[in-house]
């Protein structure tokens, strides 16, 4: 069972890198996210239906789907800025790094959960490795300040999005199915955004040139995220959310790789710190 949970997060992992590639490449980066959660809200919605049907769910269960929905909305909003204005190998080691530093520290103190030592060394590795891939620098022309500070706020903002959204569907879980909470995630990134995508103008363009990436994103978005909800079954969320965080390599690898972003010796090693975490919470923690 331990074998299948990491597989489950590891390819979740890269799903996400992929769709996020696809939502750096696109147009207009809240119609692709607008226009992705419509076909990830109706590929799903028989599934999530299904599985939803004949459950007896607690008030306290629906108030829980409610807020996990409004903080899923939130999180899309603050993408889809975050993407306009910054690199894919800059921005996405930022906000997926948040992560692996709060949610060991929720799932223990909240949670109940545990992590080893070994568990803990793990989490500080990853963080340390999305710390160098994030590329902190310093603007002498500006007083110091960050490079591209606005960005970097926007990134870690989303990260402590993904990060009370994790938390949160880990205890919505014991009401709702997976597939259900999942696709009602989408259906509410799809309301956060309508509004800015409606008023846009830009869908028709965006689905002209897009639509193959578009129609992909749509299934491979909530399909990963799945993937994730499926390992909480079997594994803490403690030991879990940071092993996702693999996806930062995938997210790295693509930006250089697919669209010629800077890359250098600290990303290797930073990658390499990053997988000797993975295998360390996997194994030890």
């Amino acid at each position: 069972m331990l074998l299948i949970a990491i597989s489950l997060v590891v390819a979740s992992g890269l799903l996400h890198a992929v769709w996020n590639l696809f939502a750096k490449q696109s147009l207009n980066k809240v119609v692709f996210l607008w226009s992705i959660q419509w076909v990830a809200v109706i590929f799903y919605l028989p599934w999530a239906v299904g599985a939803i049907a004949n459950r007896r769910v607690p008030a306290m269960g629906w108030e829980l789907l409610v807020i996990a929905v409004m903080v899923h909305g939130i999180y899309v909003i603050l993408l889809s800025k975050t993407y306009t204005a910054g690199d894919l190998s800059q921005v996405y080691p930022l906000m997926r790094g948040v992560s692996p530093l709060l949610v060991p520290v929720i799932g223990v103190w909240i949670l109940g959960e545990r992590l080893t030592v070994f568990g803990w060394v793990g989490v500080g590795c990853i963080v340390i490795g999305v710390w160098i891939l994030g590329n902190w620098r310093f603007d002498r022309r500006h007083g110091n300040r960050t490079l591209a500070q606005s960005v970097t706020w926007l990134a870690l903002a989303v990260g402590l999005a993904i990060t009370l959204y994790t938390t949160l569907d880990k205890i919505t879980l014991e009401y709702i199915p997976a597939v259900t909470l999942n696709d009602a995630s989408n259906l509410g990134n799809l309301g956060a955004l309508s509004w800015m995508a409606v008023t846009s103008g830009a869908i028709a363009t965006e689905w002209k040139f897009n639509w193959k990436t578009i129609l992909l994103g749509g299934i491979i978005s909530p399909g990963g995220y799945l993937l994730f909800l499926l390992a909480l079954h079997v594994l803490p969320l403690a030991q879990l959310a940071p092993m996702r965080e693999v996806g930062t390599v995938f997210g790295a690898v693509l930006g250089v790789v697919v669209l010629r972003e800077a890359q250098g010796t600290r990303r290797i090693t930073a990658a390499s710190l990053i997988t000797l975490g993975v295998i360390s919470l996997g194994i030890f923690g």
